[in-house]
């Protein structure tokens, strides 16, 4: 007969900042993603797009290929966040959340009657940037030591690996 065990606490081991930045920059995404489709239920969208507007602008090559790219920020810097090394990473991190706010805040502006909508969409992008430069600018370091400044750095050992 087993004895009941005392409650435990739950480990909780602290997460890499990359992993928390990858699973931020993925969420920006999602917002992203889900906000424009969300927003075809908006009256007259749909049909605006099947004449070629996209809310003031013509649909035209030069139109798609801007939304591409400012799409394309978000997907990069998940793959970016993973890999960069951790001081290119930190100021990558940096500069581009600081620059996708007023980029967030744009969506807002040109839509006086969905206030609450793209309202929400913002707050809620505005709050994973900030913790996006929260956690790059608090990217905990390393004390330098001995046997760091006598090492090989990462390009040379893998230099002398395939060698």
């Amino acid at each position: 007969m087993r004895t009941p065990q005392a409650a435990t606490t739950l480990q909780d081991p602290p997460i890499p900042v990359r992993a928390k930045l990858v699973a931020a920059w993925t969420s920006v995404i999602f917002l992203y993603a889900y906000v424009d489709i969300i927003a075809f239920f908006k009256p007259g969208v749909v049909e605006d797009i099947l004449v070629g507007k996209v809310f003031e602008f013509d649909v035209t090559q030069t139109l798609l290929t801007t939304f591409l790219v400012l799409m394309a920020i978000p997907i990069l810097m998940v793959l970016l966040s993973m890999t960069l090394p951790a001081r290119a990473n930190r100021i990558t991190n940096l500069v581009v959340a600081s620059v996708q706010i007023p980029y967030a805040a744009f969506n807002v502006v040109g839509e006086p009657s969905w206030t609450y909508f793209y309202g929400l969409g913002v707050a809620l992008e505005v709050i994973i940037f900030a913790l996006i430069l929260r956690w790059a600018w608090t990217w905990p370091r390393t004390a330098p030591s001995a046997t760091m400044a006598t090492s090989p750095d990462r390009e040379t050992v893998r230099a002398q690996q395939q060698a």
